[in-house]
């Protein structure tokens, strides 16, 4: 589904919310941004206004809540001037905050409700705005006390507006009744934030647009967070809305003996997971790649999630990857990914961004464990993991992808089954042999066309990465204890082979 931003609407000057509302708000119409406190609504509609402002449009920001003192702080906070918005701070008159002065023959709430809406009406009389937002709906509902009164009062806003021409947001703080779905008929869309707080790390925020009428939305949740400046949403990928033309041509690691064992390498615009225990050399198979479309004149991406990036560094330095030399020349780039305090919208918002503006052709992603940690459940990472291996393959972008294995020898397990979302797969292996801790690869699973069933052991050294020949004397490699069944030994570095 490929959205078409509608001219004339009004947008909130967030490139993600503008998104998933298809263009905007459809002007002249009154709508509704929902949440709990500390969401963003705030700082959603100063937005909204503000962008209004850019285009010459005049905003009103009618606060019951909090105080114009405040509003401008938060305002500052991001580095905005509310210039060319308007802040009436709608308080009520002294008279009805004298307990002598009020009426015992009328409630009170009676006469605050009709002075708030009185007050409303004349501010915008006197502003004539063209965006209004209205701060917050729950003072308007505690003052009606019943909902019948509440819903007329929502309506005779509506209908005023209406005449005005003004597209309104108004904001509620869901404090007094959540179950209150009253606006909700009422208002020409529904957008809805929520703050969710995992067991360990940032609170995570997301947004969701649950009604608009007569207009085709992104639905569904989509990650944001609010960062100096404003808000930054990131609408959730849909592999569908997004192909691209390219050549799937065959790519090399560099070494030749894996180049066999896959068949002759690997198809551009494909997926590959390298899966193996801990310290069998997972990061090194999948950054041979990288490093291979470096020197092919390409750009490369690696996103670490579980090794310091120092670590990393001189590690591969010792094995003849220099890495950081690439990273200068702007032909790789790295990026540490803190699963505790990024969520897998913003993650796959960063691979989106180096796809499209970088031009990057390969991905590399270390590891899924890490991955995994971001995400709460893990259903819903296997449907993120999709989406994204899909929008990637579509860009014409291979990925190399890791998963650590429970377990060292015999029997393991991943704590995420995604081998049937990718292309290829990579299989490594320690066993035991000639009283040795020795390691072994193998490709399990290729899409694209045949490659070697065999199984190689594999050495990491001084000169990087060597494959060996086909394991073809030993029997139960990937159980970890073999058993020997032919003349010679046919391992590397073995004298008798």
């Amino acid at each position: 589904m490929t959205f078409d931003t509608t001219k004339g609407d009004a947008g909130f000057g967030i490139t993600g919310l503008d998104n998933i509302l298809a263009g905007g708000l459809e002007r002249g119409r009154v709508y509704l941004l929902e949440g709990a406190p500390g969401t963003g609504k705030t700082t959603a509609s100063m937005s909204f206004l503000l962008e209004g402002a850019r285009l010459g449009e005049r905003g009103l920001y009618i606060t019951l809540s909090e105080t114009e003192e405040e509003l401008r702080g938060t305002a500052r906070s991001h580095g905005w001037t509310m210039d060319g918005v308007d802040i009436f701070e709608l308080v009520p008159p002294e008279s009805l905050l004298d307990e002598q002065q009020q009426q015992s023959l009328l409630y009170s709430s009676d006469l605050e409700l009709g002075e708030t809406t009185r007050m409303i009406f004349e501010s915008v009389e006197a502003k004539k705005p063209l965006r209004v937002v209205i701060d917050s709906l729950s003072e308007i509902r505690l003052l009606a006390q019943t909902s019948l009164r509440y819903r007329r009062q929502v309506l005779a806003l509506k209908h005023y507006f209406a005449k005005h021409q003004a597209t309104v947001l108004l904001l509620d703080d869901l404090t007094t009744d959540i179950n209150d779905k009253t606006v909700h008929s009422v208002a020409h869309g529904v957008v809805q934030l929520q703050e969710l707080a995992p067991e360990y790390g940032a609170e995570r925020r997301r947004a969701r647009v649950i009604k608009y009428r007569g207009r085709r939305f992104r639905g569904g949740y989509h990650d944001f967070t609010i960062k100096t400046g404003g808000l930054e949403v990131y609408p959730r990928i849909v592999a569908s809305e997004h192909h691209t033309a390219f050549a799937r041509d065959v790519l090399l690691s560099g070494v030749s003996e894996l180049d066999d064992l896959l068949g002759g390498g690997i198809e551009r615009g494909s997926s590959c997971l390298v899966l193996g225990p801990a310290g069998t050399g997972k990061s090194l198979f999948s950054i041979k790649f990288a490093v291979a479309a470096v020197a092919r004149g390409e750009k490369a991406a690696l996103f670490i999630f579980d090794e310091e990036l120092g670590l990393l560094y001189d590690r591969m330095q010792k094995l003849g990857i220099d890495l950081r030399s690439m990273e200068e020349d702007g032909n790789l780039i790295i990026e540490q990914v803190d699963a505790a305090e990024l969520s897998p919208g913003e993650f796959a918002s960063r691979v989106r961004q180096c796809v499209g503006q970088q031009k990057i052709q390969t991905v590399v992603i270390d590891s899924l464990n890490g991955y995994q940690a971001a995400m709460p459940q893990e259903q819903f990472l296997v449907l993120h993991i999709h989406e994204l291996l899909q929008y990637l393959n579509r860009q014409g972008a291979s990925t190399f992808l890791t998963v650590a294995q429970h377990g060292l020898v015999g029997e393991m397990k991943a704590p995420v089954d995604v081998t049937y979302l990718a292309d290829t797969v990579i299989l490594l292996r320690y066993f035991e042999a000639a009283g040795n801790v020795r390691r072994a690869v193998s490709v399990i699973k290729k899409r694209s066309g045949a490659h070697e069933t065999t199984i190689r052991e594999f050495n990491i050294g001084e000169d990087g990465l060597t494959l060996g020949e086909p394991l073809s004397q030993f029997q139960g490699v990937l159980r970890g204890v073999p058993n020997f069944v032919g003349p010679g030994a046919g391992l590397m570095g073995d004298a008798s082979a």
